[in-house]
Parts: structure tokens; sequence; C-alpha cells
């Protein structure tokens, strides 16, 4: 009986006072009945003094007592769940689903370095999307900078046409410049585009095949990953159910449609008609301006040399060369292998150069030419993977120049055979090399999910148990 009264007090200390004062009262009824039924002796199997007097009376009144606990209770529990109620299975609606869904690596890496803000939507600046790219934590601020529209104007009025542009001009920008979440995707996919994927990224905006883009043509990329943004939260465009006036302002050239714009919660979406530094530089201040290859390709050619001057520098320390060893941390820079295996590459490579000459950025630029090139390089290269066949340095040599048409230094490429030569038998570990290639060729993009939660702490948990053997 002590068990049962006890529980119903401790469980309506959570509910209101007046539950605490029914239950006290109850709890010393409860009290005096544990006297009256004089149950001790049954506890020591001493049955023989137990009165039986009014024991039917006795009996009456304790259920009594513990059906009236019953319902107090009851109350108490519908009044406390009142105001705490929990639906599992409630259905999310399109907002609510939109949360949900994860986000990308490419989206939780824009999230994290954008440091201007205009009308909820977030925005880079030049020197942001550089960070992003070389750095894995952007620099330190208090807040992201909240631009007012005076702000874009002036932020325009600094940006260069697209004749004065130049391998230093992001770095000469800093933050007069915005550059929306779907603009960097499409600096990045620069990055890796070989040269001869230039025009096929021109021709790809060029829609009306003029061999001109104009804004509009620029702008339809953003109406793509809009599209896109829905699809993957289940959001429907409804293009069937348009309005005649929408589709008027598709057609009024010096309007970007009001359906392109997405109210999304990360502010990674197009909201407002905002001109960014690309829109500008590409086509002037007033927008009327064409954009033609020549112009398009050297656009593409002087931020591929910014970012890579960028890396070459943060290890050359003001030198004309970097070293061998400072080269293989490039290479590896963006891959997930272990300690040990992080440090066998460089052991290796320490163990089997002898001259050490250093490699100057033109050995470094063109080598990277030819990372963009890899997809080449491995098609040209699959009649030796199929028939098993081991790749010599001369063989490397004459692939590297049919994919991208410039030769490799002789140095640079015993450089990477002293990395890659699993065996020291002069021959290429090409399944390897061609895995941290892909991994360097997008800066670790594609397996960027396994250095986060669970994946993470348990890779760290490793490292920390060998490094404690």
């Amino acid at each position: 009986m002590d068990v049962l009264f006890l529980f119903p007090i401790t469980f309506l200390s959570h509910t209101t006072i007046s539950c605490s004062v029914n239950m006290a009262t109850l709890g010393r009824t409860s009290s005096k009945l544990l006297k009256k039924l004089n149950v001790l002796p049954i506890l020591n199997r001493d049955i023989s003094s137990v009165s039986y007097k009014n024991v039917h009376k006795t009996a009456w009144t304790t259920c009594a007592c513990v059906f009236g606990g019953a319902i107090v209770l009851y109350v108490a529990n519908r009044s406390y769940n009142r105001t705490n109620t929990v639906y599992a299975l409630k259905t999310k609606q399109p907002e609510e689903l939109s949360k949900s869904v994860k986000l990308t690596s490419r989206e939780r890496r824009f999230i994290k370095f954008a440091s201007a803000e205009h009308g909820g939507q977030l925005y880079m600046t030049p020197q942001d999307f550089l960070e992003s790219v070389v750095e894995q934590e952007p620099r330190p601020r208090l807040k992201r900078r909240v631009l007012t529209t005076k702000e874009i104007e002036q932020l325009r009025d600094h940006t260069p046409p697209l004749k004065k542009g130049s391998p230093q001009m992001f770095r000469n920008m800093r933050d007069k410049g915005i550059i929306s979440y779907t603009e960097y995707l499409f600096l990045l996919s620069i990055l890796t585009k070989p040269a001869s994927g230039f025009q096929i990224a021109f021709n790809m905006f060029d829609t009306d095949g003029n061999q001109r883009v104009d804004k509009n043509e620029f702008l339809v990329m953003e109406k793509i990953f809009s599209f896109a943004w829905k699809g993957k939260r289940g959001i429907g465009s409804e293009q069937g159910e348009e309005s005649k006036e929408s589709k008027e302002g598709k057609e009024d050239k010096g309007n970007v449609p009001q359906d392109t714009y997405v109210n999304d919660d990360q502010g990674l979406q197009r909201r407002h008609n905002v001109d960014t530094f690309l829109q500008v530089h590409f086509f002037g201040k007033k927008g009327t301006n064409d954009l033609k290859f020549e112009g398009f390709r050297q656009f593409m050619e002087n931020l591929q040399t910014e970012v890579l001057e960028l890396e070459f520098h943060e290890f050359a320390k003001g030198h004309e060369t970097i070293s061998e060893v400072d080269f293989a941390k490039i290479l590896l820079r963006y891959t997930y292998l272990d300690t040990d295996e992080y440090d066998m590459y460089l052991d290796r490579l320490l163990d089997r150069v002898r001259d050490e000459r250093g490699v100057t950025f033109d050995e470094f630029k063109t080598f990277c030419q030819f990372l963009n090139n890899l997809e080449d390089f491995t098609i040209a290269m699959r009649m030796y993977t199929l028939a098993d066949h081991p790749i010599s340095k001369d063989e490397f040599h004459r692939a590297v120049k049919i994919c991208t048409g410039v030769a490799q230094s002789e140095h640079l490429v015993r450089t990477v055979f002293a990395i890659f030569d699993a065996d020291g038998d002069g021959l290429l570990s090409y399944k390897e090399f061609i895995a941290i290639m892909k991994d360097r060729l997008h800066r670790g993009f594609k397996s960027y999910a396994k250095n986060e939660g669970w994946e993470a702490f348990k890779t760290c948990v490793k490292q920390e148990m060998k490094s404690a053997v």
C-alpha cells in the first residue's frame, strides 16, 4: 500500500497545486487506513493477531479511496497533457518540407562562407568565393553584413567592365561585389572546365545560337536552379497554370519573370532583382551589353589562373618555386586519407627525390590544366587498364600531351611517379592516382559528407587511437 500511494503523490508533484493538496489529503487517509488494517503482522507471517472485526467495512473504504485517487490522477493527467500535446504524425506543409530537406555540401559551404545579405538572400563577396575554394574555414567575423539598396548600387559602380578583367580581379575586388548561390555554382564549374569545354559552356547560355549571350539568357541559369530546388523539395512549379500576365512578363526582355523568385529559409535562392558582380561585369551597368565567346573564354582562364596563384603562393611564401613536398600536399589536401596513408605518400616522396629543384608556377599550372582534362586522360589510358598494364613515365608523358596539347616537364613527371609509384618499379599505380586526382579536381565536394557527423567522429577516434599506440 505504501508503494501504491507513493506513486501518485510523486507524479502529481509536477502538476497543479490543487492536485497536490488533494493527494496530501489522500495520503493522510491512506495512513489512517494502514493503522486500522494493522497489516504488519501479516508481513511477519504471524496471522493469529489479525483482527477480523469490521473487515468488510474497512475493505470497502479502502477500495473507495483507491478509486477516488484514480479519478484524481486521471483529471490531473488530462489537465497536464492539454498544454504539452505532441502530434508525432502531423502532415508537413510544402514550406515545412523545404526546411527538412538535407542541404548539399555546396549549399552548406556557401552558407558558411557568405558574408553579405540583402533582403533575406545570402551573397558571397569575391573574397568569400576565393576563401571557400582554398580554405577550410571562413575568416573570423561577428555577423553578416546587411546591405542596403544604396550600398548595392555603390557596389555596381565599383565593378570593372569585362575588357578590364585580369587574373587578380577577384583579389582586387575583395568585398566590393556580391555573388549569388547560382553564380557560385557556375564559378565552381569553371574551375574544373578544360579549355575544350569553354565553347560548350558558352553555347549552353547562347539559347538563340547567335554567338552572343545577353543578360536574359544568362539569367536562365537561375531559373533552372530554382526549378531544381523546388523539385528536390517536392514543390510543384505549376508551369501549366501560369497567368497571361506572367507569360507576357517572360517575353519582356527588360524584366526577369517573377516566378523565378523562391522564398527559401536558407536564403540561397533568388528573391529579388539585384544586379550582382557577374551580371555587371558581363553586361555592363545598364545590362545592355552582349557577352561574346572571346570575353567569356578570357574570364574563365583568368579565374582558373587566379585560384591556382592563390594556392601556389600559399606554399611559396614569396619564393619562385614550391618544394616537391608542398606540391604533394596541394595534390593531397582535398582527399580524405587516414593520417598514416597521408604520411606514407609524403615519406615515399622524401625517400625518392634526390634532386630538390622545386616546382615552378608554370609547371604547377600546366599540371592542374591536365587535371581538368582527367576524363580524356582516363579514356586514353583505358586500353592499358583493361589489359591490366601499368603505365610508364614515357606513356604517361605522351598521354598527357595528347589530352592537353601541352607537355609536362620531366622533373614534374618524375615527382608525380615518386608520389604514386607504390612499389618503386618505375610504373604508375593508375587506379590510386586517378582516385586521388578526382578528389583534387572536385576539391573534396564529392566526398565532403564523409567528413561530417558520426562518420567524422568515428574517424577522429580511430586517428587518436592510432596516434596513442
